[in-house]
């Protein structure tokens, strides 16, 4: 499954690039994920809600879809800002300059100077933002992959120290307190009582839900009882560990978002689940480098011809510094929001509306071709991807 979403995906990412046609390789990765997952429930003959977390899809299905639409229209109103705001005097006037409009009338094609701090400021923010977000998506890629062809040594973090683990540890036992506490208030939401028989163990099929909150929580305390160190467990039990704590998180989250739980709680019930998760979501420096560099030479040896389209190709008119200066900044917040809210949103999306909307704004205009091309590789994007990554894993299937 992991092989076959990693290879739709690179393949329908390369051939985008190569025409030079700006694609989401966010929107990819998820179509290649979903059409894995659809694969699989048609083939084991199981339930497809089952396979598929849907309320998760439709909120990034959301998130891709009007974040390029924001894009557009924050881009569009810095430009207007600009326009009628930064236009008083000859010295302001510049901003709006073409670079060959800038060397006909000052006989110089650089910027002003700051012009030139903010074009190179804001497409810093571009690159740390793409960087944020789509360098989380790499490392759980990487990480996803590894955690399926080696789960001994990364479904937990093998280099959790006693303290980490007895962190954990602790989280349990104090959401074990919270419900019993809370246990009249909690009745409707989840089940907080102690089975007779315990259930779920490990070789068992895994069920993660509001009925076994109590089951679980005492497997977990029992699996990390006197645990100074993961080599203690079996990798059978590390891997049942993971789990069981990102079973608990959910529950907990769940709880949070309660209207009867407080305010107070709710903050309690969130740093429970973070440290329930310290030594589960997690990732080595050296995945995080490697994602890094893979980034930052992409980038470099590719950057042209996705470059061109979106500087040269979308508007009628060359790009003033001012409509760069938008874009930028535009795709820098967006991008940096979506990042710490951990949503996948398409820089190249975000991007190219945020140039398209300067350039309407600012009565250039875009260019028809262009604009149909990127609109039709957005629309073609999921589907591509789901049919790829699917055939390709029942083709691994026959083949197996």
């Amino acid at each position: 499954m992991v092989f076959s979403l990693l290879l739709a995906a690179i393949i329908w990412n390369l051939g985008t690039w190569y025409f030079g046609i700006p694609a989401s390789s966010s929107h990819t990765l998820i179509g290649a994920i979903i059409g894995v997952g659809l694969t699989n429930a048609i083939v084991t003959d199981s339930s497809v809600v089952d396979a598929l977390n849907i309320p998760k899809m439709i909120s990034i299905f959301m998130s891709l879809i009007l974040s390029p639409a924001i894009g557009f229209v924050i881009a569009g109103l810095m430009i207007f800002v600009l326009r009628r705001y930064w236009s008083g005097t000859k010295k302001r006037r510049r901003i709006h300059l073409t670079p060959a409009e800038r060397e006909k009338k000052d006989g110089k094609r650089k910027p002003p100077f700051w012009t030139r701090t903010a074009l190179i400021l804001s497409a810093v923010g571009v690159s740390f933002s793409h960087g944020a977000n789509d360098g989380q998506k790499g490392i759980g890629l990487i990480m996803l992959v590894l955690i399926g062809v080696a789960p001994a040594g990364f479904v937990v973090n093998m280099n959790s120290s006693g303290y980490d683990i007895a962190r954990t540890h602790d989280a349990v036992v104090h959401l074990q307190q919270y419900y019993e506490t809370h246990k009249p208030a909690l009745n409707h939401a989840i089940e907080n009582t102690p089975a007779v028989t315990g259930t779920d163990e490990i070789g068992e099929e895994f069920h993660c839900d509001s009925s076994r909150t109590a089951i679980v929580l005492s497997q977990a305390q029992k699996l990390l009882n006197g645990v100074q160190s993961y080599d203690e467990l079996s990798p059978e039990q590390r891997n049942h560990m993971r789990r069981l704590l990102m079973c608990i998180s959910d529950t907990a989250n769940a709880v949070a978002k309660l209207p009867e739980t407080s305010s107070q709680d709710a903050s309690l019930l969130k740093k429970l689940s973070n440290d329930l998760l310290y030594t589960v979501e997690y990732a080595p420096l050296w995945i995080i480098i490697s994602v890094a560099l893979a980034l930052s030479l992409g980038t470099m040896f590719g950057w042209k011809r996705v470059a061109v389209t979106i500087g040269e190709k979308i508007g009628k008119k060359g790009m003033t510094y001012a409509q760069g200066v938008s874009a930028q900044v535009t795709a820098a917040v967006s991008i940096g929001v979506a990042s710490y809210t951990g949503m996948p949103v398409s820089t190249t999306q975000v991007l190219s509306s945020a140039v398209a909307g300067t350039m309407v704004v600012d009565g250039g205009g875009v260019q028809s071709k262009t604009i149909k091309s990127i609109a039709l590789a957005w629309l073609l994007t999921l589907p591509v991807s789901i049919c790829l990554s699917g055939g390709l894993y029942w083709i691994a299937l026959m083949i197996i």
